[in-house]
């Protein structure tokens, strides 16, 4: 029995037909993988597309209605945020940016921040009060125990800004990264005699590859200036949505380009220079900061075992010559 196995493992038909069998797996298994794949970014673009429809909608038939980027705000949401006038109480400016600047847009995602910003303080403050005064975990005076319930409340309200504020972060350092590159996909446009607004809807397009923050938001500004009657609105919503300064520093090129009819292409030659410069002197930072961040990791680390490596063996001789 295993003279005939290994005789058939060594046939050269066999052999070849088995790797015959392997290589058209493997190449099926190459056509089908794309297909198989999930595809976010159509996912992301179609949206922006809904989007840019709904805006068409809403400047030609004068409506408030919000775009599919906008989600829709739950019912237990809603009615909780509506009966107690959250809007009113918890509601601020300052919040409404920042829910621009992490990406959730509408009255849904503003629906949603007031209802976590009332319910987190109050899970926070039971959770607490059953965690210090029923269970009695931590043994400590009564008036400790009420001011770490306060804190907790404390921190319930806080937890909803500081997540936005991580959000909007991450997408701020994403959106610039890409930017410089986009700047430069711009320049290309425009000098190639594309108008802006033709050259944003494109480089929207190239751009999602590396980055679909961006995309998006060059998406959203091109259908703002297509409806919006006038351009500069809506380079100021672009500011306002990403909060960066390349980015401000774009807007108010292009505004007083098309207010005084001075060169675009210069302008924006000159800020996507600026805008790689800053890039590279972010990573030249981050460069310099790394030697003494490994500074203490090596001395608690690297050098112990070193150490320990160095000296075992010696240290083993000296017990074996006793």
């Amino acid at each position: 029995m295993v003279e005939e196995i290994a005789a058939k493992l060594f046939d050269p038909r066999f052999v070849g037909s088995a790797l015959a069998a392997i290589a058209a797996a493997a190449t099926a298994f190459a056509v089908a993988q794309p297909f198989l794949e999930p595809d976010k970014l159509g996912k992301r673009m179609k949206l922006v597309s809904d989007e840019r429809e709904i805006i068409r909608r809403r400047e030609r038939e004068k409506l408030t209605t919000k775009g599919s980027l906008r989600t829709e705000p739950k019912a237990y949401m809603k009615e909780i945020v509506e009966r107690y006038n959250l809007r009113r109480w918890l509601g601020t400016d300052t919040a409404k940016r920042k829910l621009l600047m992490a990406g959730y847009r509408g009255q849904g995602a503003e629906t949603a921040f007031l209802f976590f910003r009332l319910v987190t303080p109050v899970g926070a403050s039971i959770l607490a009060i059953f965690y210090l005064f029923i269970l009695e975990a931590v043994d400590v005076s009564f008036l400790t125990r009420v001011a770490m319930t306060i804190g907790a409340a404390f921190m319930g309200i806080k937890a909803p800004e500081l997540f936005l504020v991580n959000a909007a972060k991450k997408r701020q350092t994403e959106i610039r990264k890409a930017w410089p590159d986009a700047l430069d996909l711009t320049l290309i446009c425009v000098e190639s005699g594309m108008a802006i607004e033709n050259a944003f809807r494109k480089v929207s397009t190239e751009i999602a590859v590396s980055s679909v923050v961006l995309a998006e938001e060059l998406a959203v500004m091109v259908a703002e200036m297509s409806f919006l009657p006038d351009r500069r609105q809506a380079y100021e919503n672009l500011v306002m949505r990403t909060g960066l300064e390349p980015v401000k520093s774009v807007a108010i090129a292009l505004s007083q380009a098309e207010r005084y009819g001075t060169p675009v292409g210069q302008a924006l030659r000159v800020l996507a220079q600026e805008s790689r410069d800053a890039r590279m002197i972010e990573a030249e930072k981050k460069a310099a900061a790394l030697p003494p961040k490994l500074t203490v990791p090596m001395i608690l680390f690297f050098l112990p075992v070193l150490f320990v490596v160095i000296i075992t063996p010696a240290v083993i001789q000296i017990m074996r010559t006793q």
